[in-house]
């Protein structure tokens, strides 16, 4: 399980980038968000809980990350893609701003969390 905790960082990384980029520029564009950009917003979430749960077994495993800022990081970067849930008006072009730009600043700390890492 080691092994895979980078590699769903990286991950986790990409897609963020991906979804922020996405929902960015469809708000700055005037569109919609549509089904393509719901579902890689979704999937961004998804891989963050992901990777916050299999850090959690790590460390219940004895696993420690050399930098104890790693686990504010990764915490941190799930909070900001979990935020719009509660802040985020019910419909509309802000909708897709609050959860595109939540989403580029937990990719921001997930680069941040993976930096910080285990070497």
């Amino acid at each position: 399980m080691a092994g895979i905790h980078p590699w769903l960082g990286l991950a986790v990384i990409a897609v963020c980038a991906g979804a922020a980029f996405t929902g960015g520029y469809l708000y700055w564009r005037g569109r919609g968000a549509g089904r393509m950009t719901t579902h890689l917003l979704s999937l961004a979430q998804t891989l963050l809980v992901a990777q916050v749960a299999i850090g959690l077994l790590l460390l219940a495993d004895d696993h420690r990350a050399g930098d104890e800022l790693h686990y504010a990081y990764g915490t941190m970067a799930l909070g900001a893609a979990l935020v719009p849930w509660f802040y985020a008006p019910e419909s509309g072009p802000r909708r897709l701003l609050w959860f595109a730009a939540t989403t580029g600043v937990a990719g921001a700390l997930a680069i941040r969390a993976y930096m910080t890492g285990p070497a």
